[in-house]
């Protein structure tokens, strides 16, 4: 498989979006897609992008906000996406209509040598938090913008403002060990939950502008379809499926259970609702 050339201090991330990470949202796309469509909804919404635009979508993944802006820029416009997985970008170019005015890159966004001023808007949906030194890694970014030009992304709040995440994962620890803890700043899901220490990198990455507003989801973690698929996306996505991973087989299956027991309370016909929470971050290159 071929691996994306990458900031050293990103060589962790890059290992687990081209393994067991990257294998599970390809194979879970569609629903995937289910769950966090609404979030790419916000960000058309508050990018106010336009025909013609040149977008740059960061960790796109699959592709699914890579193709949902290129429907919004036009065949007179451009979206690149960029993601350091390699599975889910050969799933991307799989799905890509021929006509699309999209291209992906697999690439490391803190060092991809990207075209001097050349987007007229910069997106990501949770592809951001991951960065090792985010200060380096949105500098770089930022040379790609045209001077005026926006930013604008999505990243969870807190733990404790996202059930639909740690619900699964207390339940998980009834039975396996806890996960070394996580520093404020080490990459990770909520890397960027705390305002004041994105607004210092954006600032020290030379951003103006920078604004936050707080949104709050009901994430349906069954995707519409039962309890069984709620199960199985707190077994494959997110921070249960790694306290789970390489766990002796007697210790998945009784957190398996627990799981489920903790997620039936929340059954509403095919629908596992929890709650969640996103900062939706806008800025401008001055």
């Amino acid at each position: 498989m071929t691996m994306p050339a990458g900031h050293e201090r990103n060589a962790d991330q890059i290992a687990y979006w081209n393994g067991a990470g990257g294998q599970h949202w390809v194979h879970r796309q569609e629903m995937q897609e289910g769950v966090l469509g609404p979030v790419t909804e916000i960000l058309i919404a508050r990018s106010n992008v336009k025909s013609g635009e040149r977008v740059l979508d960061i960790g796109c993944g699959c592709g699914a906000t890579t193709f949902a802006f290129a429907g919004k820029v036009g065949s007179s416009g451009r979206v690149l996406g960029v993601d350091i997985s390699a599975p889910m970008l050969a799933r991307a170019r799989e799905i890509t209509s021929p006509r699309a005015p999209v291209e992906f890159v697999l690439a490391d966004a803190t060092v991809q040598a990207f075209a001097p001023a050349s987007f007229d808007l910069v997106v990501s949906r949770f592809g951001v938090m991951f960065f090792a030194d985010p200060a380096v890694s949105f500098t770089n970014i930022r040379k790609a913008l045209r001077p005026g030009a926006r930013m604008v992304f999505a990243c969870w709040r807190t733990p404790r403002d996202n059930p639909w995440l740690m619900l699964p994962l207390q339940a998980a620890y009834q039975h396996v060990p806890k996960m070394p803890q996580l520093g404020p700043e080490d990459p990770g899901p909520f890397a960027f939950a705390d305002e004041e220490r994105v607004r210092r990198i954006l600032t020290e990455a030379g951003f103006s502008s920078i604004a936050f507003e707080r949104s709050d989801l009901s994430m349906d973690v069954a995707g519409g379809r039962g309890l069984d698929a709620a199960v199985k996306t707190a077994l494959e996505i997110g921070p249960a499926s790694r306290a789970l991973d390489g766990q002796p087989p007697e210790k998945v299956a009784a957190a398996t259970a627990s799981i489920r027991e903790a997620l039936a309370s929340f059954l509403k016909g095919d629908s596992v609702p929890l709650g969640g929470s996103i900062w939706v971050v806008t800025a401008a290159n001055p």
